[in-house]
């Protein structure tokens, strides 16, 4: 099992590598997958009727009843019309006591913290979402269930509620391709915390100046000018502001000393060595010590908002 892992471990390195925004790969972890794995099956034993078994004394005849109860992994949905489509972990089948199938049983494996009595609204559309289009698509189907199966545990959550496909339907009807920009929704649990889109939105940077929260907490966001950079990764950043609602970066004369790290350092290095001489976004910095510590785990992008009225509002 641990040789089979390591093979996965060293495909998913590889392709980790080849994304152009990613921290750091953490080699140190393979521990925990090795852990997480062993959830896995222990999770696959309950389903065939053997919980108190161990993965290492497993035969080769059980893993083949296993097997024989796994009807798709890792396999595609969509619904009929092309719209919808989602990427299920398990569709096992749950049989009787003559051994005759009985149900389905739609597993998305989890490899994050369980959760505290009940699964989160995301993961619990997501999987009603999965359980939904396979009922649209096979009309003669037996009953159906969707189960978030947590391997750090291990432990089973069933997902319950009506039908998301309407709700789904209408989401995608919002997804035609536009250079108009998402409304924005400023705010605490928007602005205040993580976003995928701040290097393109002049939003959230406004809000944290008129709320009084620009460059405060132990971990921020910023947008900056890199007055020198040094081949370690010490830096000089001048910290900017925003100067109207569009973004338009405004340095503030406030200097501070950084260093830059891993994958950060490697992100700024290829921006300088391309010509690029703009304001920086830097997202994610860890600020509580003297020097700012710009790592892995941090976004280095160029600053490039976009207005609300689409991208021929950009501003440099």
């Amino acid at each position: 099992m641990e040789r089979v892992l390591r093979t996965r471990w060293e495909e998913e390195k590889v392709s980790f590598h080849a994304t152009p925004r990613h921290p750091d790969w953490k080699e140190d972890k393979f521990g925990n997958a090795r852990k997480q794995q062993l959830g896995g099956v222990e999770l696959l034993l309950r389903h065939a009727g053997a919980p108190a078994l161990h993965p290492s004394v497993v035969s080769v005849a059980l893993w083949r009843r296993i097997q024989s109860l796994v009807i798709a992994c890792e396999g595609e949905l969509r619904t009929t019309d092309g719209r919808l489509m989602g990427r299920l972990d398990l569709l096992l089948a749950d049989v009787d006591g003559d051994g005759k199938v009985s149900g389905w049983k739609v597993a998305d494996l989890k490899t994050g913290r369980t959760p505290d009595g009940k699964l989160s609204e995301t993961v619990r559309r997501q999987l009603l979402l999965y359980r939904d289009i396979l009922l649209s698509n096979n009309t003669d189907h037996p009953p159906v269930s969707a189960e978030g199966w947590y391997t750090d545990g291990p432990k089973v959550y069933l997902a319950e509620g009506e039908s998301v496909l309407e709700q789904a339907y209408a989401a995608w009807q919002e997804m035609d391709v536009t250079e108009t920009p998402m409304k924005p929704t400023p705010g605490e649990d928007t602005c205040g915390g993580f976003c995928d889109w701040k290097a393109w939105c002049p939003h959230w940077w406004t809000w944290r100046k008129d709320s009084g929260k620009l460059h405060a907490g132990d971990f921020t966001d910023a947008v900056v000018l890199v007055e020198n950079f040094e081949p370690s990764g010490a830096a000089v950043i001048e910290l900017c502001e925003p100067a109207d609602e569009a973004g338009r970066p405004q340095p503030t004369g406030v200097a501070l000393a950084a260093t830059f790290e891993g994958n950060a350092k490697i992100a700024l290095e290829k921006l300088l060595t391309d010509g690029y001489q703009g304001a920086v976004f830097i997202g994610g910095v860890m600020t509580s010590g003297r020097v700012w510590r710009i790592g892995g785990w941090c976004d280095v992008l160029p600053w490039s908002p976009i207005a609300d009225h689409g991208d021929e509002g950009r501003t440099s």
